[in-house]
């Protein structure tokens, strides 16, 4: 441990150990095989009293892989005494008859195994102590020199991120200073070529921006934003790097670092020809994961100063930042100058501004943030300006704001640049577009239960027609005794109610007719609560009405109409069942505000709707209700019913608990 602590050179010290488990072994000669976590094989990287030490990585047989997957299970040296048979490979690799498979583990990580070879029979006296030693003094060197690389990547990772952000800030040629990034990224990850594409989101592509081969870029290329066959593109919507194997070559991989803003996706970074250290997988990729976070950082506010000072020299009126809300103060933290778009949000004129502090006009937050000494929001030496999404209470809104130093000439700063952009507009088109996306797939999906139900129920109401029509020639003719006619009467009825049942089915696919009149939806409710009061009042369910004697009538199939509200009353029993205490269903109807319209709710006091069930509750087939309980069918029709109608049904939780459904139906037909 002491040499350990001093030696710099890793072959060194592995040598030495390699003498002392031959010395605690009695073996002939030994070799390091380290195991590679991104491919599962066994690499030799160190051996002693070898006639050649082969690097190439060790192709596992079956056989081969369980022997070696039970060693590193056991946690314990195991003796292989015919290699020629179990493990040839390794046979030759040694070039002995004989070996001591010690495995080499640290917690619950496997680095590898170190195979001592043996001329003779297995050794008579040999310790598990000593085996045990041996394994611990190689796992102690292999992690201390895998931290040690960790460091010195950690270093140069950041100084490499430094020397970017420092030329950015001095020049403001993010393709130049990306060039010189590509170059030093190059020869930190060891890899053959390095390469930045940036999304361009009105083209859909991803274009080159930078690469340190000169000659790639010369060419210029783009690639679709879309193809999930290129590593760039289809890395671009990843979350963390990865490494992809190069052709026909497994010493190098070609590694991608997906580059991620606030809000969307910015590019990647491509290293193609990386050589992996063995048993640096794993620290090489969060390396890779902190310059790509660091990266996309400075990218993305470059970017967004790039937007504005564009936007200001293509418009010649002092508006031209409309977009943007932008405010330039001194080194006092007083303002020297703002755009019209931020000192309307503030309800002054720009000059009004001026020489006022910026902590004034803007929120507490966002004050605190930029004018803390040091703090995260200003660009230090070396460092990221760094973007943060705030709702700002002063500037009305919410807002994707960044803060960078203005520096001179001597890398001094004199002031700061202070650029927001109003996320609302955004923010409300992304909630509709997801609205609508929810809406058409919900669609989509009563469609294809509408196709499904209809075959189902036109192949059942040819059989049920010839029911009832053959009972009914029978009960004309008089074919059944009289003491029958009670039964007869029974099987007609149901039958009956069957044949509705699939007109109602075939209504709900589109292949039916509705059959509307004047319904009072009064009335249908008063039905409902009547059908189920015995029901509840045996579960201790209180139903409390509040009826709007003033709504009109509406035009709609009353059965199709009574099946809606019947479902809804159900489900709120069995929420109140559910949650095992006494509850209470509140029905309620009332005329829309406009008038054109009748709304109807259930409300139940259970424990309300899972918030991960919100979205998916009028889908067909899904339900939250235990095996055999529910077919996930009931919403689902009852959604396809108010549709039909030309209505509209939203369920939600209450802020008082339990949840609530909302029926809204035109007075008049749609169609």
């Amino acid at each position: 441990m002491s040499l350990l602590a001093q030696a710099t050179s890793r072959p060194e010290i592995l040598s030495l150990l390699h003498q002392q488990a031959l010395d605690a072994t009695g073996g002939r000669c030994s070799l390091l095989l380290e195991l590679s976590p991104r491919t599962g094989m066994l690499h030799a990287t160190s051996g002693y009293q070898l006639d050649e030490l082969r690097t190439d990585p060790w192709m596992l047989t079956d056989g081969e892989r369980s022997l070696v997957s039970g060693v590193l299970g056991r946690r314990a040296a195991t003796w292989v005494s015919d290699l020629d048979r179990q493990m040839p490979e390794l046979r030759w690799r040694l070039g002995t008859p004989g070996a001591l498979l010690v495995p080499l583990t640290e917690r619950l990580r496997h680095i590898g195994l170190l195979a001592i070879g043996f001329h003779a029979a297995k050794p008579l006296q040999l310790h598990d102590e000593a085996t045990t030693g041996v394994a611990e003094a190689f796992v102690a060197t292999l992690e201390v020199f895998r931290l040690r690389r960790r460091e010195e990547l950690r270093n140069d990772t950041r100084e490499l991120l430094d020397a970017f952000v420092a030329h950015l800030s001095a020049t403001f040629n993010m393709a130049e200073g990306l060039d010189a990034f590509c170059h030093g990224a190059k020869v930190l990850f060891g890899a053959d070529r390095m390469s930045v594409w940036l999304h361009d989101r009105h083209a859909r592509q991803l274009m080159l921006l930078a690469s340190s081969d000169r000659e790639h870029l010369a060419h210029a290329p783009r690639l679709p934003a879309d193809d999930p066959l290129t590593p760039a593109s289809a890395a671009m919507r990843h979350v963390r790097a990865e490494f992809h194997p190069a052709q026909a070559d497994l010493a190098t991989v070609t590694l991608t670092i997906p580059l991620r803003g606030r809000r969307r996706a910015l590019g990647t970074l491509v290293l193609d020809g990386v050589r992996v250290e063995i048993g640096g997988e794993l620290d090489l990729l969060d390396r890779a994961d902190e310059l790509g976070g660091e990266l996309s950082g400075a990218i993305e506010n470059m970017q967004l100063l790039t937007d504005a000072m564009r936007t200001r020299r293509e418009r010649e009126h002092p508006r031209d930042l409309a977009g943007y809300l932008v405010v330039v103060s001194d080194a006092g933290g007083r303002v020297v100058h703002a755009n019209e778009a931020f000192a309307d949000r503030l309800e002054r004129t720009p000059d009004e501004l001026i020489d006022r502090p910026v902590g004034d006009c803007v929120g507490p937050e966002l004050a605190a943030w930029i004018e803390t000494p040091g703090g995260t929001g200003v660009r230090q030496e070396g460092r990221a300006p760094e973007v943060r999404e705030v709702v700002d209470p002063v500037l009305k809104g919410p807002l994707l704001v960044s803060v960078a130093a203005l520096l001179n000439r001597d890398r001094e700063s004199v002031g700061r640049v202070l650029v927001a952009r109003d996320l609302a507009p955004q923010s409300k088109l992304e909630a509709e577009r997801e609205e609508q996306r929810h809406r058409l797939t919900q669609s989509e999906k009563l469609v294809a239960l509408g196709q499904f139900i209809a075959g189902i129920a036109h192949e059942l109401n040819n059989p049920l027609q010839g029911v009832l029509g053959h009972i009914e020639l029978l009960r004309t003719t008089g074919a059944f005794p009289k003491h029958l006619d009670g039964e007869v009467q029974t099987i007609y009825r149901e039958a009956e109610r069957a044949a509705k049942i699939v007109h109602n089915l075939l209504v709900f696919a589109g292949s039916g007719r509705l059959s509307r009149r004047s319904v009072s939806l009064n009335g249908v409710l008063q039905k409902v609560v009547a059908l189920r009061r015995a029901a509840c009042r045996a579960q201790g369910i209180e139903v409390v009405r509040h009826y709007d004697r003033t709504v009109p009538r509406v035009q709609s199939d009353p059965l199709l109409l009574h099946q809606v509200f019947l479902n809804m009353v159900m489900n709120a029993e069995q929420a109140i069942v559910a949650a095992g205490r006494p509850g209470r269903i509140e029905i309620a109807s009332t005329a829309s505000r406009a008038g054109d319209r009748i709304v109807a709710t259930v409300r139940d006091t259970g424990d309300g709707i899972p918030p991960d069930a919100l979205s998916r509750i009028f889908e067909p087939f899904y339900t939250t209700k235990e095996v055999g309980k529910g077919t996930g069918l009931g919403l689902a029709i009852v959604y396809g019913i108010v549709q039909e109608h030309g209505g509209h049904i939203s369920a939600s939780n209450h802020p008082d608990g339990g949840a609530i459904f909302r029926v809204e139906l035109p007075i008049r037909p749609t169609s």
